[in-house]
């Protein structure tokens, strides 16, 4: 961050907290590292009293529209556990949130991955059931994330997105016509058989640096993007997350678990679903990596890489419907061959 933008955000953050008085007028303002958004966060220190966390956007902002606000009440409804709204300005472009601390779900298992006990993984997987049923129960097209659903032109923009930043961009491939052409059937395939499972309400980006450990338990946050889904999107995300590895016994179970609250469901073919959704999931997850690092100069994304292409490997390996896909791929990422 510029020095210049360093100072404008702390003079905006300023006018808002003399204006709300949320802290006292000691106080440090420390800036937080953020997500992939263009937001900006701030954890406000007092002297005494609470610490809270600040989000700053790029320009005014009106919270009575605001996605984050709009999800936040729905999924307190339901209820989910998400960080509750202590003040705005819609002028400044600020938010007043509570502070949740720093220890995501990934940094509380650090480096050897997912705790056998794995209390914490059926309480994520818990919330997903509770955000699927309730989220039908609670249905309202007047709210945002009903109105918006992955349909077939979302799945394929994402796919495209893959191919974009990570494939051209990122890895540098040069795709003939035909290539183009054949993934772009490829895509098709995938994105239509997805759009046309039936839909739940959907987190998103439900995953290990999305979800927060305080108070002894998981807080949900960064779900402003909520929309309608297939049922595996959000448990695709967190078991075949590009930040934790989850062994193979530990995903058995925890897909057993999710499907143990649903006494109708198929295991075999809900894998199978699950799969095709995990390699959706992941392609776009190496274009989002893939842009930050070529197109934003943020490398950060890059130790990720190895294993997601690592999912992406496993599952064109297991399905024979993907045999065109992988040697489409695997000519210019040798790490899917």
């Amino acid at each position: 961050m510029t020095q210049d933008r360093n100072r404008l955000d702390r003079d905006r953050l300023e006018q808002f907290l003399n204006l709300t008085a949320l802290v006292s007028p000691d106080h440090d303002i420390v800036p937080l590292t953020g997500d992939a958004s263009t937001r900006r966060y701030y954890r406000v220190q007092p002297a005494t009293g609470r610490t809270i966390v600040l989000a700053l956007h790029d320009g005014a902002i009106e919270v009575a529209t605001l996605p984050f606000v709009e999800v936040a009440d729905l999924f307190r409804r339901m209820p989910l556990p998400v960080p509750a709204i202590l003040g705005h300005s819609d002028p400044l472009g600020v938010l007043a949130l509570q502070d949740l601390g720093d220890v995501t779900l990934q940094a509380h298992l650090g480096p050897d991955g997912v705790d056998p006990s794995l209390w914490l993984y059926q309480e994520a997987v818990e919330f997903l059931v509770r955000l699927q049923r309730r989220g039908a129960e609670f249905e309202d097209g007047s709210l945002t994330p009903y109105r918006l659903a992955f349909d077939v032109e979302k799945l394929t923009w994402e796919l495209e997105f893959f191919v974009q930043h990570f494939l051209e961009g990122y890895s540098g491939a040069r795709l003939s016509p035909s290539e183009r052409a054949a993934l772009a059937a490829e895509w098709k395939a995938i994105a239509e058989e997805l759009s046309a499972e039936p839909r739940v309400l959907c987190h998103r980006d439900y995953h290990s640096r999305n979800l927060m450990v305080h108070d002894g338990g998981l807080y949900i946050i960064d779900f402003q993007d909520a929309r309608m889904g297939p049922d595996t999107y959000d448990l695709a995300s967190l078991l075949r997350d590009s930040y934790v590895d989850v062994t193979d016994a530990q995903l058995e179970s925890l897909i057993a678990y999710f499907l143990s609250f649903d006494g109708s469901a198929d295991p075999a073919s809900f894998r199978r679903r699950f799969d095709l959704m995990a390699v959706q999931r992941n392609l776009k997850a190496l274009g989002t990596f893939g842009n930050q690092a070529s197109a934003r100069g943020n490398a950060a994304y890059v130790q990720y890489m190895p294993r997601t292409l690592g999912y992406v490997r496993a599952n064109l390996a297991k399905y024979p419907r993907f045999g065109r896909l992988r040697e489409l791929l695997a000519a210019h990422l040798p790490e899917l061959g």
